[in-house]
């Protein structure tokens, strides 16, 4: 017996919300419309009257992701709260990076790289310097977890992570100390280490970096 159909109204909304649950669950490669319409308990008709396909879907979801992060940094956070608000959520929803990553097109996208150089107004950073600051933040912010979806993507992940990185870690430990003398030195990093300290120690430089830039005048707050 097929599934009742849905009596409440269908909104642009309502699918955005049930295609995120669906991608969270099955990754870009596996949502389809047949699961959404199921899940929607309506027809592919009803879907089609509020997005032209799929690809269009999924920038909308990934839109609203990026949006929500935002919405929950607020306007008044500093680059460091906002650039791990971001990192977070790209992280509960990698599939939504690689939507992020391309010179921003995304509504959310623009907002974010706006609200970032708009931060970078309140530091004794050079004019001159914001537009190339601003944007070497962003693409690292939004880069590090679209890097770590496309890695993830091309091997065998049914194993997890944790296998990957040991695998990972095994052939470093493989290689010819002499030649390597700092990866060997690091496999057992690479093994244990957590995605979220390497993405901070990352920024850190960054925003340490900036700091240098602006002259040690007001501090970019961290």
């Amino acid at each position: 017996m097929s599934p009742a159909r849905r009596t409440e109204s269908l909104s642009r909304e309502v699918v955005v919300t049930a295609a995120i649950e669906l991608l969270d669950e099955h990754g870009e490669r596996g949502f389809t419309f047949k699961l959404l319409t199921e899940r929607l308990r309506t027809g592919a008709g009803a879907i089609y009257w509020h997005v032209a396909n799929k690809e269009e879907l999924v920038r909308l979801c990934a839109d609203r992701i990026l949006g929500d992060a935002l919405a929950a940094a607020g306007p008044e956070q500093d680059l460091r709260s906002l650039a791990l608000a971001v990192y977070d959520a790209l992280d509960r929803h990698s599939w939504a990076a690689r939507h992020v990553i391309v010179l921003p097109s995304l509504p959310s996208a623009l907002h974010l790289l706006d609200r970032i150089g708009t931060l970078l107004t309140g530091t004794p950073l050079p004019a001159e310097r914001r537009f190339l600051v601003a944007t070497a933040i962003f693409n690292y912010v939004v880069s590090v977890t679209a890097q770590d979806v496309v890695r993830v993507a091309t091997v065998d992940t049914s194993a997890g992570r944790d296998a990957l990185l040991a695998e990972y870690a095994k052939s470093w430990e493989s290689l010819d100390a002499q030649t390597f003398p700092f990866l060997t030195g690091a496999a057992a990093d690479l093994r244990e280490h957590d995605d979220r300290d390497q993405f901070v120690a990352g920024l850190d430089l960054l925003l340490d970096g900036l700091r240098h830039q602006s002259g040690g005048g007001q501090p970019v707050q961290g």
